[in-house]
C-alpha cells in the first residue's frame, strides 16, 4: 500500500507544480514534470525492498523522501530539465512534506491518544 500511496503523492507534487507555474494541466505536461520524481521514488523502494525496511517507519519515509528528490534532480539534469536552487529547495520541502509526514501523523496521534 505504502509504494501506491508514494507514487500518488508524488504525482500530486507534478500536478501542483504543473499548476502553480503554468495554471493549466495536461498528461504530457504532467509527465514531463512527474517521471524522473517516480523513477527516484521506484529506485528508493527497491532499496526499501532490499534491505527489508518497514514500509510503514519514518525512516522508510525519508529514504523515499532522499530517493524521490535525488533521482528526481539527477534525472532532470540529465533530461534537459531545469534544476534551479529555488525548485531545488522547494522540491525538498514538498517532497518531505508529503512523503515523510504520513509516516508520522500516525505516530504521534497514537501517543496523544495515550
Amino acid at each position: 500500500m505504502w509504494l501506491v500511496v508514494d507514487l500518488v503523492l508524488v504525482g500530486i507534487f507534478a500536478v501542483i507544480g504543473r499548476l502553480s507555474h503554468y495554471g493549466t494541466l495536461t498528461a504530457g505536461g504532467w509527465w514531463t514534470t512527474a517521471w524522473p520524481f517516480l523513477a527516484g521514488t521506484l529506485v528508493a523502494w527497491a532499496a526499501l525492498t532490499a534491505t527489508r525496511r518497514p514500509p510503514a517507519a519514518i525512516t522508510s519515509g525519508i529514504v523515499v523522501w532522499i530517493g524521490a528528490l535525488v533521482g528526481g534532480m539527477l534525472l532532470r539534469q540529465a533530461s534537459g530539465q531545469g534544476t534551479a536552487t529555488s525548485f531545488v529547495v522547494v522540491a525538498t520541502l514538498v517532497l518531505g512534506a508529503l512523503l515523510v509526514l504520513p509516516r508520522v501523523v500516525p505516530r504521534v496521534g497514537a501517543r496523544v491518544r495515550r
